[in-house]
C-alpha cells in the first residue's frame, strides 16, 4: 500500500469511526431535548459550510465539510439567543441537566453495547496465562531488572493491592513514571520485599517497568523468504523451550537466538497434544530495523477465542469499560500531577492511524477500537471545561446550588475562555501526532 493510499485509507476509517461517535452523541442530546419539548433549530454532523441539508419539521439536518465534531443547535442555548418560549434556557434546570448529560451517556452506552456484543462472538483469552501476576520476562537493564525481579516471580502485593492481576499492575505502572512502587514478590516459596520505579517511555510518557506477563508463545505466521514452514514449523506450534530454557514470552526467544550467534538451536514444541523436538539453525534477518538472528516466524502470545454467554458478556463489558474509565482518570490525574507526560495524548492524526490499522486487521479489532474511542469521548466531554458538556453541567450545578441563573456576562466570558482552551488543546494534540511520525522523533 502506497503512502497516499495509506493516508486515504486511514482518513476514510477515521470518518467512519468519528461519524458514528458524533451521531450517537448528538442523538442523545436530540432525543432528550425533544422529550423536554425544546425547540431544536439544527442537528449538524461536522462544522463549517454545509455540504448537504434537509428540513424536517422545525429542525434543519446538516452534513458539513469539517467532520471533526457535531452539534445540536437549540433555541436559547447561547447567552445571546433571542427569547423563545420553548428555548433551552427557559426549561427547568433538571431538564437542561438531563439534555446535556444525554450525549456522554449515549457514548457510554455505545461502548458498553459494542463490547458486550463483541464478547458474545469473539472473546480473547490468553491460553496458559496464570491468574496470579507471574513475570514471564524481564528486559535487561530495565527498572524491573535493576530492582532484582526475575522470570517466574509472582507479584503477591503491589502497593496496597493484594494478589494483583496483570490488569491491576498495568493500571498502576503506566501512571507511575519515576515513582517507586513497593512490591511483595514470591520466589521459590520465599517472600521478598522490593520496589520498582517505572521509567517514562520517550514516545508516550507512560510508565514502563520492563516486565512482561508470563504467557504461552506460538508461531503466529511466517516471514516471507525464510522457509521456516518447509523446515518443519507450523502455524499454531507452541514453544515449550529452546536449548533447555523455558519460553514464557516472545522476547525470550530473541534473547536466546542472539546468544546462540547463529548456532543450531534445540527447539521443543507442542503441536496439539504432542511434544516435538527439532534442531533449527537461525538465519540472519532484520527485526525492528536491527540485524538479528531469527527463526523466520512471527511470534505471538497464544490466544484462544470463545463465545461468552449473554450474562458473562455483559459482566465482562462492564468490567472492561470500568477498568478503561479508571485508567483514563488515573492517566489524566498523572498528567496534572506531572507523573506522566502529555505527549502520550493523541489527536485526529493518531486516531486516524489507529482506525486504519484496526480496519486492516478486521471487524473485531475495529469494533474494539470504536468502543474505546466512545468511552474516551464520553469522559473527555464530561471534563469541567467550558464549551464542553462537562462545563455546561458544572454551570448548571452551580445555578441549582445558588437557585438562580448566572449573569449573561459571566456565561459569555466562560464560553470564550473555554473556546480558547479547546483550540489550544486541539493544536497541542495535533502537534503531538506530527512529532510522533516525523523521522527521529
Amino acid at each position: 500500500m502506497g503512502i497516499l493510499e495509506n493516508i486515504l485509507h486511514n482518513f476514510w476509517w477515521l470518518l467512519v469511526l468519528i461519524g458514528i461517535m458524533i451521531v450517537i452523541h448528538e442523538l442523545g442530546h436530540y432525543v432528550v431535548a425533544r422529550c423536554c419539548d425544546v425547540h431544536i433549530e439544527a442537528f449538524s454532523i461536522g462544522f463549517g459550510p454545509k455540504l448537504f441539508h434537509w428540513q424536517r419539521g422545525e429542525t434543519e439536518f446538516r452534513i458539513c465539510c469539517l467532520p471533526v465534531g457535531g452539534y445540536v443547535r437549540m433555541a436559547g442555548e447561547q447567552p445571546t439567543d433571542s427569547p423563545d418560549p420553548r428555548g433551552f434556557n427557559v426549561k427547568p434546570r433538571w431538564q437542561r441537566l438531563l439534555i446535556v448529560l444525554a450525549g456522554p451517556a449515549m457514548n457510554v452506552v455505545l461502548a458498553f453495547a459494542l463490547l458486550a456484543g463483541l464478547f458474545m462472538l469473539h472473546y480473547p483469552k490468553l491460553a496458559g496465562a496464570t491468574q496470579a501476576a507471574t513475570v514471564g520476562y524481564v528486559k535487561p537493564g530495565s527498572p524491573a531488572a535493576r530492582a532484582g525481579l526475575q522470570e517466574g516471580d509472582v507479584l503477591v502485593q503491589l502497593e496496597d493491592k493484594q494478589d494483583p492481576t496483570w490488569e491491576d499492575v498495568a493500571l498502576r505502572e503506566v501512571v507511575s513514571a519515576n515513582r517507586l512502587l513497593p512490591l511483595l514478590v514470591e520466589r521459590n516459596g520465599k517472600l521478598l520485599h522490593m520496589a520498582v520505579m517505572p521509567e517514562a517511555e520517550p514516545a508516550s510518557g507512560l510508565g514502563s517497568a520492563g516486565w512482561i506477563p508470563q504467557t504461552d508463545v506460538e508461531v503466529g505466521g511466517f516471514i516471507p523468504g525464510m522457509n521456516a514452514e518447509r523446515k518443519g514449523l507450523r502455524k499454531g506450534d507452541q514453544f515449550v523451550s529452546i536449548d533447555g530454557e523455558p519460553i514464557r514470552m516472545a522476547q525470550k526467544v530473541h534473547e536466546i537466538l542472539t546468544r546462540s550467534n547463529g548456532q543450531p538451536a534445540h527447539l521443543v514444541l507442542r503441536r496439539n497434544t504432542q511434544l516435538l523436538e527439532m534442531d533449527f539453525t537461525p538465519v540472519r534477518g532484520e527485526l525492528a530495523g536491527q540485524p538479528s538472528w531469527m527463526l523466520g516466524v512471527e511470534l505471538a502470545p497464544r490466544v484462544v477465542y470463545v463465545k461468552l454467554p449473554f450474562v458473562d458478556a455483559v459482566r465482562e463489558s462492564v468490567h472492561q469499560n470500568a477498568r478503561g474509565a479508571t485508567l483514563i482518570y488515573q492517566f489524566l490525574s498523572a498528567i496534572v500531577e506531572r507523573r506522566s507526560s502529555a505527549k502520550s495524548l493523541s489527536g485526529p492524526i493518531g486516531i486516524a492511524q489507529l482506525s486504519g490499522q484496526a480496519a486492516r486487521e478486521g471487524a473485531f479489532p475495529f469494533i474494539e477500537l470504536m468502543a474505546s474511542v466512545s468511552l474516551n469521548l464520553a469522559i473527555f466531554n464530561l471534563l469541567p471545561i467550558p464549551i464542553l458538556d462537562g462545563g455546561m453541567i458544572l454551570l448548571l450545578l452551580i445555578e441549582i446550588l445558588i437557585r438562580r441563573d448566572l449573569s449573561l456576562q459571566i456565561k459569555e466570558t466562560v464560553f470564550k475562555l473555554g473556546f480558547v482552551f479547546l483550540v489550544m488543546a486541539v493544536a497541542f494534540v495535533i502537534y503531538n501526532d506530527i512529532t510522533k511520525i516525523l523521522p527521529g522523533s
